[in-house]
């Protein structure tokens, strides 16, 4: 979902297809299936291909999607995250010796810490490590309500859509109140979200209608530029929703889209109505190009983007619009098998999420069997045991998760081939894109 989806140069992600990925960044032809850690990557990681940009990231994400179906992760996993911590409550992307202090060179990371919560926070037990995260990001919040990447650093940019999105979800994972979590300022985070909002068709603009639509960031000339991966972790954000999102039902899942457009006027409405024509932006952008989003990155041509998909089902799905993820889930299904095999524990996390959110069996998921890949992408979880309807509530808006069971810099094209997590991670680290 962005912005984050960060930083200049970060180039292609998850959305390049297999093919494009480098062989020397790749992630392993085929995990093992026993679950056994994989031979070179630091005891307890997730993936084995270099985690400088995303360690924290897909370890958390992976965590995240294993507690959605009731697997119980090795508790070296979960040493191994809890270990990455700062000792003022921040998390790096990676931190190659989490023996040695984080000092001010620690590139501290928002969305790492963010994520990092909202994994913890599922488990259960770590009260004190999310306390302190959670203050953290109280603690940098921009005076304009939301979040940005790197605070403090040089790579911060100001607020981005991605980082602040992915920060109100893991207050709420946290048993915050994000209305409540105001800036020095008294502005919110969703007051930000809001004003990168587009509210109306600019003169002369083609394709899906972008009102509704968030940017990123203001680019250059402070024109907001539609941004799928930004719009995705925006409409989680103004929902005050994590990473996990619980299958709607019931009145909560709408047939058809009830959007009351944005009025081109007036500040920033309530949040459903911005989640609402955030989602429609991304239905109607997936049905113009196959039920699914293309890659925006330099480069990639005409290829889809499989984890930004997968990320705007879980958008469609928390906004109450399953309908419309229905074929966008089906491609999924069909199509991003061999996209993560190729990329990753963040990915096969990613379609788990997607899984979820819709209702869709993640262990028969267009014939493969995502739980038993993710497993095997690092040391053999405790358990798995099927979840009731309580265990399996949406992680992103429970009050009280965190007692319950529960990029780093800029990076190259190359680097950020083979990691794949969507707006998760794409989109935090690279600019504004058209």
């Amino acid at each position: 979902m962005y912005v984050r989806r960060y930083a200049a140069a970060l180039a292609a992600s998850a959305a390049l297809s297999v093919s494009a990925a480098p062989a020397a960044l790749a992630a392993p032809a085929a995990p093992s299936p026993s679950g056994s850690q994989a031979p070179g990557a630091p005891a307890g990681l997730y993936g084995t291909t270099d985690p400088t940009y995303d360690g924290v990231f897909r370890q958390s994400l992976a965590l995240v999607a294993q507690h959605t179906v009731g697997v119980r992760p090795a508790p070296a996993a979960v040493d191994w995250l809890t270990g990455q911590q700062c000792a003022n409550g921040a998390f790096a992307a990676f931190r190659p010796e989490p023996a040695k202090p984080c000092d001010e060179s620690t590139p501290a990371d928002s969305n790492a810490t963010a994520a990092a919560v909202q994994a913890l926070a599922a488990l259960g037990g770590h009260q004190d490590a999310v306390k302190k995260a959670v203050d953290w990001l109280k603690s940098v919040q921009n005076e304009d309500g939301g979040w940005s990447y790197g605070p403090g650093t040089a790579m911060d940019t100001g607020t981005d859509a991605n980082s602040t999105g992915i920060v109100l979800g893991a207050l709420t994972a946290a048993g915050e109140n994000p209305a409540e979590v105001r800036s020095k300022k008294g502005v919110t985070g969703e007051r930000a979200l809001q004003a990168l909002q587009i509210r109306c068709q600019q003169e002369g603009e083609t394709g899906p209608t972008p009102s509704g639509a968030f940017a990123s960031q203001p680019d250059k000339s402070g024109k907001l530029v539609p941004n799928a991966d930004a719009t995705a972790a925006a409409v989680l954000g103004v929902l005050g929703k994590g990473m996990a999102v619980a299958a709607p039902s019931g009145d909560a899942a709408k047939k058809e889209f009830q959007v009351n457009p944005l009025s081109c006027k007036a500040g920033p409405g309530d949040a459903q109505q911005s989640a609402d024509n955030g989602a429609k932006y991304l239905a109607d952008s997936m049905a113009a190009t196959g039920h699914h989003l293309m890659s925006a990155m330099p480069g990639a041509g005409d290829r889809p983007d499989f984890g930004n998909t997968a990320d705007a089902v879980v958008a469609l799905a928390a906004a109450g619009y399953p309908a419309a993820a229905a074929q966008p889930l089906a491609w999924l299904q069909q199509n991003a098998a061999a996209w993560a095999k190729t990329a990753g524990p963040a990915a096969y996390a990613q379609l788990i999420l997607a899984a979820h959110a819709t209702g869709a069996d993640p262990r028969a998921f267009g014939g493969t069997d995502l739980v038993a890949a993710l497993n095997a992408q690092g040391p053999a979880p405790q358990a798995a045991q099927p979840q009731t309807p309580k265990a399996t509530a949406d992680a992103g808006t429970t009050k009280d998760s965190s007692s319950g069971s529960t990029i780093g810099w800029m990076i190259g094209a190359g680097a950020a081939a083979g990691v794949g997590i969507g707006f998760l991670l794409s989109g935090r680290r690279k600019k504004q894109q058209p």
